[in-house]
């Protein structure tokens, strides 16, 4: 059954950083870190803020800033930038992960929601050894890719396209048909493991 979904829109919290220019320009995409106060209690940073790891316990709640920007519920960082228009590409390298989503979600999703959950996202899940898209809590199977050590996704805002890429083979594996309606922000979720994310990136070609 589908999370419940609660808008939580403040249009005051995002920063100039947020609300500039497009992300990118015709020849390199969308440059980006991952947003510390949007990370889960779970969750750590590490080089440069452009990795995330998964503990078990996590920090302590009580050591963490809180404010309303942090995922309550769900393992689930943002990036700290957003997309507007364009095509963009950006690659994220597994290390030790048996479960995770990747994707985008609206930047103003609700916080105790989880990305794949609710109609405001989507992601790439990767669980079991499988790959599955995933919106609104309804998964569909992604078949021609196996374990990943790498993987890109490639975003076309005004096509409203998302898609899951074969680094190895620079090859389109499965496009999952969005719904935009505003700023979107690259998402990640884990349950395990690193992941460390590769931005700045040239669309490849051919892509």
């Amino acid at each position: 059954m589908a999370l419940p979904f609660a808008r939580c829109w403040n249009p005051y919290r995002w920063g100039a950083k947020r609300w500039g220019v497009p992300a990118g320009d015709a020849r390199r995409g969308i440059s980006f870190k991952l947003e510390e106060k949007t990370a889960h209690s779970s969750l750590a940073l590490f080089r440069g803020d452009t990795g995330v790891k998964y503990g078990l316990v996590g920090l302590e709640p009580t050591k963490v800033a809180l404010n309303v920007e942090r995922f309550r519920e769900w393992a689930v960082v943002l990036a700290d930038a957003t997309v507007t228009s364009g095509r963009h590409y950006w690659e994220v390298t597994v290390k030790r992960s048996q479960q995770f989503r990747i994707g985008v979600a609206d930047v103003d999703m609700s916080r105790d929601s989880c990305v794949g959950a609710d109609d405001r996202s989507w992601v790439f899940s990767y669980a079991q050894r499988k790959w599955h898209s995933m919106l609104a809590n309804e998964k569909a199977p992604i078949e021609g890719i196996g374990q990943p050590e790498k993987v890109g996704l490639l975003l076309d805002y005004e096509a409203k396209k998302l898609s899951l890429v074969d680094v190895s083979e620079i090859a389109v594996v499965h496009t999952l048909q969005t719904d935009f309606r505003g700023p979107v922000t690259p998402a990640f979720a884990l349950w395990d493991g690193e992941l460390l994310t590769h931005s700045g990136l040239q669309v490849p070609k051919g892509l």
